[in-house]
């Protein structure tokens, strides 16, 4: 679902600032659950606003004002103006792992290889 800005008045993010922009409404994730904050594609992409610390996680114990950490990628200032869509709410389902500490792991054909190690 989207998320809309809760302002009073604009809001201008100046190129590399970063901003948390309330949006009005606080919601009752279930146990299990958590609200994923998800930057918008239209706006990423045309202006360069993104969310700074997106996905941002809303766990299901939380039960304040939902805020959007917003970011200014772009070279122009961007204004946001109340009632405009900042972002979006995905709400997923949580898996708990369990932890257990071992002394060797398992072997699979990647082992430790990390970024880029494919070559492609």
């Amino acid at each position: 679902m989207d998320l809309f800005a809760s302002l009073e008045r604009e809001v201008t993010l100046e190129p590399g600032e970063r901003r948390l922009i309330p949006t009005g409404i606080a919601v009752a994730i279930p146990e299990g659950f958590e609200g994923q904050v998800r930057p918008r594609s239209g706006l990423a992409i045309q202006k360069g606003i993104g969310v700074v610390n997106g996905p941002g996680t809303i766990d299901s114990d939380y039960r304040g004002e939902i805020g959007v950490l917003l970011i200014n990628f772009g070279n122009e200032p961007f204004t946001i103006r109340h009632g405009e869509r900042i972002a979006q709410l995905v709400i997923s389902q949580v898996f708990r792992a369990s932890l257990e500490e071992v002394d060797d792991l398992p072997t699979t054909p990647r082992q430790g290889g990390g970024f880029g190690h494919t070559g492609i």
